[in-house]
C-alpha cells in the first residue's frame, strides 16, 4: 500500500438518520485502524457528526477496551451521536471550512470518514477539496449508510437489509394476526414505512408473501402516482378473495398532482413538506369508502433500530464497508465510497468496488420500473430476486435476562486546543 510518510490521526463521524448496522461500519473503521498503528495514530470520532468537528467536540475512541469496540458490531444507532447537517458551499459558509481546517490541524487530523447517505457523500466530496482550496492535506473518504437504499453505483446500502427484514416479517406477521380476525373484525391492516422519495422499504413488505406463504399484500409506492379508484378497487378485491388485506405504504406516496398524500400543508425545518402520517388518512380512506374495519401502525423508529432481527448479510456489509474505507486511505485514495459489487445472484456473491464522491453526491436512485408489478401494486420476480439476498441470515446480538445487550460507550472527550468556540 502506498502510505503518507507522516503519522496522522483519524477523524469518523455518523451522520443522518442511524441504523442497526451503522455502528458495525464504525467498528469496521475503528478495529482497522488501530492494526495500522504504524500510519494512523488515533481515532477520534465527531459528537453528534461532523457538529462535533465543527464545534471541537471530539472523542477518543482509543479509551475504549478492544471488547466495547467489538461490540459496535451487535448494537443498533448512532453509538458517538449523529446529526442532520449539510456544510454549504465554500463560497457560501468558507468559515465552516476555516473552522475544520483549524479542528483538523490542531489535532493532527489527516484523514476523515464520514458514514452516511447522500447529503453526507456531500459534505465528504467537499471536505476532500479542502487540501486544493485551502491547503491542508485531508483524505476524505465515505462510508455508505442509508435505509432508503437511494445511493447510487452501490448495489445496496448498509442499513437497508435489515429494515427490508424487519418490514418483511412484520408484515408477514400482522397478516397471519389480520387473518385469525377477519371473520367478525378488522379485514385491513395498514402499515406505513420509510421512503419520502423511494420505494424501496416499502417493497420488501412483499417479501412476506411467498410461493410458500399466499398473503394478500397491496404495496403503495412513492414512485407511483395514487389513485383513489384503482387502490379500493385492489383492497375490495383482495377482502372478497382472501377475507382480509395488508396494505404498506410509503411516507412519500403521492397523488398525481404530486401532492403527498399526508401533506398537511405545513413545512419542515429544511422547507420539505411536513407529513403528518400517511397511515391514517389510507386507513380512514378505505373506511369511508368501503367501511372496512381497520388498524394501521407506523413503524417509525422501530424499523431502523430493530438489531434483533438484523439481516447477516446486512451487518457483515456494514463491517466490510468500515473496514474498506480505511484501507482506502491507506492506499493514498481521496474522494471516494466504498461499494457494493453484486457479482452473482445464485449463489448471492459480493465484493467491494470503489465510486468517485463526484458521481454519488446529490443523487438518488428509485426503484427501477421493472421492480413494480404492472398493476403499480406490488413487485415483480426481478424485485424479489435482488431483496432476498438481502434479507438472509440471522445475526442475533447477544442476550441476557431476556434482553439484547447492546454496548454504551464511555464517549470520553478529547482535551480542547483552541481557545475560539464556532457557533452553528
Amino acid at each position: 500500500m502506498a502510505r503518507t510518510s507522516a503519522k496522522k490521526n483519524a477523524f469518523y463521524a455518523q451522520s443522518g438518520g442511524v441504523t442497526a448496522v451503522i455502528n458495525a461500519s464504525a467498528c469496521g473503521v475503528i478495529e482497522t485502524a488501530r492494526k495500522h498503528k504504524d500510519v494512523i495514530g488515533k481515532v477520534y470520532a465527531g459528537r453528534n457528526g461532523i457538529i462535533g468537528a465543527l464545534t471541537e467536540d471530539l472523542i477518543d475512541t482509543s479509551k475504549e477496551s478492544a471488547r466495547n469496540i467489538a461490540a459496535l458490531r451487535h448494537t443498533p444507532s448512532g453509538a458517538f451521536g449523529s446529526c442532520r447537517y449539510k456544510l454549504k458551499s465554500l463560497e457560501e459558509n468558507r468559515r465552516e471550512y476555516e473552522r475544520l481546517i483549524e479542528v483538523f490541524e490542531a489535532h493532527n487530523i489527516g484523514y476523515f470518514f464520514y458514514n452516511g447517505g447522500g447529503d453526507s457523500a456531500d459534505t465528504c466530496l467537499k471536505v476532500s477539496q479542502l487540501s486544493k482550496t485551502m491547503g491542508y492535506p485531508i483524505q476524505a473518504i465515505h462510508v455508505p449508510k442509508t435505509v432508503d437504499n437511494d445511493l447510487p453505483i452501490t448495489d445496496n446500502c448498509p442499513g437497508f437489509g435489515s429494515v427490508a427484514k424487519y418490514i418483511a416479517v412484520s408484515t408477514r406477521e400482522a397478516s397471519f394476526d389480520v387473518a385469525s380476525m377477519a371473520k367478525t373484525s378488522t379485514k385491513v391492516f395498514v402499515l406505513e414505512v420509510m421512503g419520502r422519495h423511494a420505494g424501496w422499504i416499502a417493497a420488501a413488505g412483499g417479501m412476506a408473501a411467498s410461493e410458500d406463504c399466499d398473503l394478500p399484500i397491496v404495496i403503495l409506492f412513492p414512485e407511483v402516482p395514487f389513485s383513489q379508484t384503482r387502490f379500493l378497487a385492489t383492497v375490495k378485491e383482495k377482502v372478497k378473495r382472501y377475507g382480509y388485506v395488508s396494505v404498506v405504504v410509503s411516507e412519500g406516496v403521492r397523488d398525481r398532482s404530486g401532492k403527498f398524500l399526508a401533506d398537511q400543508g405545513l413545512k419542515d425545518a429544511f422547507g420539505h413538506a411536513q407529513l403528518g402520517g400517511v397511515a391514517p388518512v389510507v386507513a380512514n380512506l378505505i373506511r369511508d369508502k368501503l367501511g372496512y374495519k381497520y388498524h394501521w401502525a407506523v413503524a417509525d423508529y422501530l424499523q431502523r433500530a430493530a438489531r434483533h432481527l438484523a439481516s447477516k448479510t446486512d451487518v457483515d456489509q456494514a463491517y466490510a464497508l468500515g473496514k474498506a474505507a480505511v484501507e482506502m486511505a491507506l492506499a493514498g485514495k481521496n474522494a471516494v465510497m466504498p461499494a457494493i459489487i453484486r457479482t452473482s445472484n445464485k449463489p448471492y456473491r459480493w465484493k467491494i468496488g470503489e465510486a468517485r464522491l463526484s458521481r454519488v453526491a446529490n443523487v438518488e436512485k428509485m426503484m427501477p420500473k421493472s421492480f413494480i408489478s404492472r398493476d403499480g401494486f406490488g413487485i415483480t420476480p426481478k424485485c424479489r430476486e435482488y431483496l432476498e439476498p438481502l434479507i438472509r441470515g440471522e445475526d442475533y446480538p447477544p442476550y441476557r435476562n431476556g434482553m439484547p445487550r447492546y454496548v454504551q460507550l464511555r464517549n470520553l472527550p478529547v482535551p480542547r486546543k483552541l481557545n475560539t468556540d464556532f457557533k452553528l
